[in-house]
């Protein structure tokens, strides 16, 4: 895919977003003055704090006494989480924080309300035998990356530390499962990997080439905003659900890879070796300067791209991005759970 191919997507992008932006403001008043029967949200395996609470059928217990079903939707990447942020699919949706400031950027109404985890989720990754040893070797490849997701900003970092552009290099907008599969098949010469899926290439012998861990953005949980406007009181649930999660996951780690192995189809040495040594849960949930530390670089790279028309466009969604009060106010949940709440639970098949 050319640069030009990627400005002319993101542009088409900005113009959904702000269709989007235009119809939830429409329905805002009335959506204010009806109760919420139903709670979209979706979970990742890229967010391995949602599969332990959908397992355990936790939000569901949580919001019965409110009246209010919880319907699934699996995201296959931060784009399509964005997607469905913006289609009105989703109320809550999972992201990279360099996703989420992207999302607002082009004008969605989306807020980042609690951090989910510190991941190093994103590398460059080459074949076995490939002949790419290093980043400085990736001029003139072709590179495999889902757009407007942490794996692409980490690519475009990346090649900039090094000396590259863009322009030097061929693009393939591939969401990250296909990326890796043409990674096996030889159909690219990289890729710009995401864990889980990551960790199991390594498995099947691809190598990592280059890792950084500062340009990974952390792994967020962000709402609409008539979500939160109109519905605080479900949202402050969600956030104290994920609490009791990632307090849960830190006391019950062979259990957290077993979920994580179960959903991600994963051997359990896979699944370990993401949860064990590349994503870290001891972390300050509430979105703040650390968040914003980590997610600034990417804006030059949205301008650069044609993704945003400007920085000041960048530096606006950046100073409203946040939504720290439901992160700040969080008390871990009791929830007792089910054995059968996965089999139970109401899951929407999104499209890959």
């Amino acid at each position: 895919m050319s640069l030009a191919a990627h400005k002319k997507s993101t542009a088409a992008m900005a113009t959904v977003a702000a269709a989007a932006l235009v119809a939830s403001t429409a329905c805002s008043a009335a959506s204010g003055s009806e109760e919420l029967e139903t709670l979209n949200i979706d979970f990742a395996t890229y967010n391995p704090l949602s599969l332990v609470i959908l397992e355990n059928g936790w939000l569901e217990e949580e919001l019965a006494d409110q009246g209010v079903e919880v319907e699934w939707t699996q995201s296959h990447g931060s784009n399509r989480a964005n997607e469905n942020l913006r289609a009105g699919n989703i109320d809550v949706g999972s992201t990279a924080g360099s996703a989420a400031l992207l999302n607002r950027a082009v004008g969605a109404d989306t807020h980042t309300i609690l951090i989910e985890s510190q991941p190093e989720w994103s590398a460059m990754v080459v074949g076995e035998d490939s002949s790419i040893e290093s980043a400085e070797d990736l001029e003139g490849a072709s590179v495999a990356a889902t757009l407007a997701t942490d794996p692409f900003f980490f690519f475009a970092r990346t090649l900039d530390e090094h000396g590259i552009s863009l322009d030097d290099v061929e693009v393939q907008n591939l969401q990250h499962a296909d990326g890796r599969q043409a990674l096996s098949t030889g159909e690219v010469d990289a890729w710009a990997g995401l864990d889980p899926i990551m960790a199991s290439a390594e498995f099947d012998g691809a190598e990592l080439i280059y890792r950084n861990v500062d340009f990974n953005t952390y792994s967020v949980i962000n709402a609409t905003g008539d979500f939160l406007d109109n519905h605080p009181e479900t949202a402050q649930v969600v956030v104290d659900v994920y609490e009791q999660a990632r307090k849960w996951a830190q006391e019950n780690p062979e259990e957290t890879v077993d979920i994580l192995a179960d959903y991600a189809g994963l051997e359990t040495e896979v699944a370990e070796r993401v949860l064990d040594e590349r994503v870290d849960f001891d972390i300050d949930p509430v979105p703040g300067e650390q968040l914003r530390s980590s997610i600034e670089p990417t804006g030059p790279i949205f301008v650069d791209n044609g993704d945003v028309d400007s920085q000041e466009a960048v530096d606006e969604a950046m100073e409203s991005l946040f939504r720290p009060e439901f992160a700040e106010d969080r008390q871990a949940t009791d929830a007792e759970g089910s054995d059968d709440a996965a089999d139970e639970a109401n899951i929407n098949q999104d499209e890959e």
